[in-house]
């Protein structure tokens, strides 16, 4: 196969210049190539490249065969893939090659058959070509890319954390943390788009993360494959790759995070112990409610509510006792409420109610007056029944205020005029509550110089029959006769009446003179009709009522069915026996007892049953839109339906117009008042008033 040493023929390839420019290629191709021919395997052609990497000149390298050249321990090694090409086989394999520095390099070696023609002209094998590659810097890379992949691999088994392989959004892989994630096994993952675990809420960010390859943190809801919903923290990273780059991305659960930032976020707007809103969510809420009140035109009212005596429990039962009531006292108050209502807990035994949108100020009345009834309702504390009252104070917006802590201050005050009143009761805000001690006290003092001296008038507004117009009676209404300020209505000084003690002289003036000034009607022969006084529900409970209104009927010589006794319905809800003894005595001796403002109330059917009463007095509030306002005129037909049902005479109160009476007249409600038919009159325009009658 070739006589030449150092210009050798190749078998085929011809002589000559052919050759030179053969060694011309060969020594520039960035291979080695050999050509040995067979069947000796002796080397006929080699290059530079090849000579070095074989660690001989050319010319040394000629005419020894593969084992020679690369030695016997090599030459064991690739032995099989010499014999593999022997037999006609093109073989590829790879082999790391130590130089003589000591350096590794990982060669690919090719062994190509070269085949010729006999006479016969029948291709035989006349020799092989080899062609090695020095792969080195793609076998690191690759081994580099390997490494990193099994450090990856084992990273991921080790963490907690969730790690899913993707391809534009396609998963490719995943540890096991993220199968104990998901609760999905990973032939159940994989090849799935990672948008079908997620909650759909969510959708639309996790496309806009993939699609840009952000690789922030970010937090999204996954649904595990139970169908609960995992609050997740995600970060994903891309990792080029020769195939195509592809993401990780790295799951955290944090649910207990979350749970614990809710919780906090909870405990810094509620109260531990009883979990309602404390102060600073009720000044957030209030204020939100005002802007909505103010910007609708609405009324709202804040209801501040204390319970009365409560430091006796803590002090007789211990303060866990006091804590379970609390809690008692939280839930009856939500239990009050309407649903858009707000409760909240300010502090020691003080709640407060936000009612956001109420029609008018008896609204608040009789959702407070639900509080009082539902709060002073027995509680078993471990076994121990206990019976609290509330004390209420009320102001509405717009007529008390425009601010939070305007409004809120101003139903403390009135809470504490409730409390000065007797517990146990609720009082509307009226200006000169708060804020002001000095003019307070000056009040009193005035007040107290007036009672002292019975600085007072009564003024009477006529009652008269709906159907006929027949005058059947009168109510008497004190005024203050101030030596300054003139006349003064009941609603500047019976507040400060109650709170300083002052209600009772107040109230037996006006039962004697109202007694007095009736009689002395019926003495200069003017008809004889009924007068009616009303008793503050702090009078009704502190005296004894019927033993005076029988003394006072004695002194002044009128007879009782001449005298009529008004109370509120939250007066008949207070010491049930006592209250049934005191209407019972009234009804032996003649009086008859009216209920006033009724609807404003507790309105219980129950007392209606239980107690001896004659008659029913329509709030004002209810005709002020009648019969205009349709809810009203159902309010006044259920009211007087019922007083009919339990024989009882409905007087309305409040008439102003000749529609409302033309309504009260088709309702058959019996009796009225109101400016419609006469203003309070004093004594001399009174009698006048029955002259003209006579």
């Amino acid at each position: 196969m070739g006589t030449s040493p150092t210009h050798p023929s190749l078998p085929g390839l011809g002589q000559g210049g052919g050759t030179a420019l053969l060694r011309l290629l060969a020594d520039a191709v960035p291979v080695l190539l050999a050509y040995y021919e067979v069947p000796g395997l002796r080397c006929v052609f080699a290059n530079q490249r090849y000579a070095q990497y074989s660690g001989m000149a050319v010319d040394a390298l000629i005419g020894k065969t593969v084992r020679d050249a690369v030695g016997e321990r090599a030459w064991q090694q690739i032995l099989p893939y010499v014999e593999r090409a022997l037999q006609g086989e093109a073989v590829q394999y790879t082999r790391e090659h130590v130089q003589d520095d000591g350096e590794a390099r990982m060669m690919e070696i090719t062994l190509m058959p070269h085949f010729d023609r006999d006479g016969d002209g029948q291709p035989h094998m006349v020799g092989a070509f080899v062609l090695i590659n020095d792969i080195t810097h793609h076998w690191a890379a690759e081994r580099a890319v390997r490494q990193s992949e099994e450090r990856m691999r084992k990273f991921a088994e080790a963490t907690e954390e969730g790690i899913v392989f993707h391809r534009e959004g396609i998963i490719l892989d995943g540890n096991e943390a993220l199968q104990r994630l998901t609760g999905y096994p990973l032939d159940e993952l994989v090849g799935h788009p990672i948008i079908d675990f997620v909650e759909p809420g969510h959708h639309e960010a996790v496309r806009e993360y993939v699609q840009h390859g952000r690789e922030d943190p970010y937090e999204l809801a996954i649904r595990h494959k139970d169908g609960h919903t995992i609050q997740i923290e995600a970060v994903g990273k891309t990792m080029p790759q020769a195939g195509g780059a592809y993401r990780v991305v790295v799951a955290r659960d944090i649910t207990a995070r979350k749970q614990a930032q809710a919780r906090a976020d909870f405990l810094a707007g509620h109260d531990t112990l009883t979990q309602l809103p404390n102060r600073r969510s009720l000044m957030q809420q209030l204020a939100r409610t005002l802007a909505d009140a103010q910007h609708w035109r609405r009324r709202a009212a804040v209801l501040f509510i204390d319970l009365d005596h409560f430091k006796t429990v803590n002090e007789s039962l211990g303060h866990e006792a006091g804590d379970q009531l609390l809690c008692e006292m939280a839930r009856r108050l939500q239990g009050s409420v309407e649903a858009g209502d707000f409760v909240a807990r300010v502090g020691g035994d003080q709640f407060v109610a936000v009612l956001p949108d109420i029609r008018n100020r008896t609204a608040a009345a009789t959702l407070a007056d639900t509080l009082l009834e539902r709060v002073r309702a027995v509680y078993a504390i471990d076994g121990t029944p206990l019976s609290l009252s509330p004390s209420i104070g009320i102001s509405v917006f717009p007529e008390d205020g425009y601010a939070p802590d305007e409004l809120l201050r101003r139903a403390d005050a009135a809470m504490h005029r409730a409390k000065e009143s007797g517990r146990g009761t609720r009082q509307f805000y009226a200006p000169g509550m708060e804020g002001q001690p000095t003019e307070i006290l000056q009040l009193e003092h005035q007040l107290r110089e007036a009672v002292f001296q019975e600085a007072f008038v009564l003024h009477y507004q006529p009652q008269v029959e709906v159907s006929s117009g027949r005058l059947v009676g009168f109510e008497a209404l004190v005024r203050w006769q101030h030596p300054q300020r003139g006349l003064i209505g009941p609603d500047e000084f019976i507040p400060v009446a109650e709170s300083r003690g002052l209600i009772t002289p107040i109230g037996r003036w006006v039962l004697r003179e109202a007694c007095r000034q009736v009689k002395a009607w019926h003495d200069e022969g003017l008809p004889r009709v009924p007068v009616a006084v009303n008793l503050s529900p702090l009078e009704f409970r502190q005296r004894d009522v019927a033993a005076e209104i029988a003394a006072v009927l004695h002194a002044t010589g009128l007879e009782p069915r001449y005298l009529e006794i008004e109370i509120t319905e939250s007066a008949l809800m207070w010491h049930t026996d006592q209250t049934r003894e005191t209407l019972q005595a009234l009804q032996h001796l003649g009086v008859g007892v009216a209920v006033d403002d009724f609807g404003t109330g507790y309105s219980s059917l129950a007392y209606l049953k239980r107690y001896p009463l004659d008659k029913l007095k329509i709030d004002r509030s209810f005709l002020t839109e009648a019969p205009a306002n349709g809810d009203d005129v159902a309010i006044v037909t259920a009211i007087v339906q019922l007083a009919h049902s339990l024989q009882l005479q409905p007087v309305a109160e409040g008439v102003e117009t000749a529609e409302q009476i033309d309504l009260l007249r088709r309702l058959g409600c019996g009796l009225a008042q109101g400016f419609g038919i006469s203003q309070p009159m004093d004594a001399e325009r009174t009698r006048a008033w029955l002259q003209a009658l006579a």
